[in-house]
């Protein structure tokens, strides 16, 4: 009767949480931001990779055509008189202008080798860090016989 009982405390870090709710979104498959395996075939992916690849290439080399090759007809279209070369043109003349869009550029080539893709039927996309357009997800449609961008 003489004993006493001792009472352990387990701390927690704050960064703990983090974790379990980490480990969670990989046991349910939510995981395309943490780097989880791509859905297609093995080609689809690699097509889709090599659009997007294409898409920033073109950036890079300011090249508005080479940009407009990767894009859904309706995106191709003439807008105001303005072809989309000439649009593209513009709006790459004016990212490369902005500092750091450079280095962002080849970051972001960098990261679409190991992003996830995920093919669905005839949609695809590709989850970058950051969108390679204006609309946060980069999807791809299959038309004309390969994988163009779609916004």
């Amino acid at each position: 009767m003489g004993k006493t009982e001792k009472t352990e405390y387990i701390h927690v870090s704050p960064r703990s949480p983090i974790a379990v709710l980490a480990c969670c979104l990989c046991l349910l498959g939510a995981a395309p931001a943490l780097g989880a395996s791509s859905t297609g075939t093995p080609e689809q992916v690699a097509w889709v990779r090599s659009a997007a690849t294409r898409f920033v290439t073109a950036e890079l080399d300011g090249n508005g055509a080479g940009a407009c090759a990767v894009l859904n007809a309706p995106l191709r279209a003439t807008v105001r008189g303005r072809t989309c070369e000439q649009r593209w043109n513009a709006r790459i003349a004016g990212l490369l202008r902005t500092h750091g869009e450079r280095s962002h550029l080849r970051a972001q080539l960098h990261e679409i080798a190991t992003a996830r893709v995920t093919v669905n039927g005839n949609v695809a996309s590709i989850a970058l860090p950051s969108a390679l357009m204006s609309s946060p997800e980069d999807r791809f449609l299959w038309t004309e016989n390969c994988w163009m961008l779609e916004g």
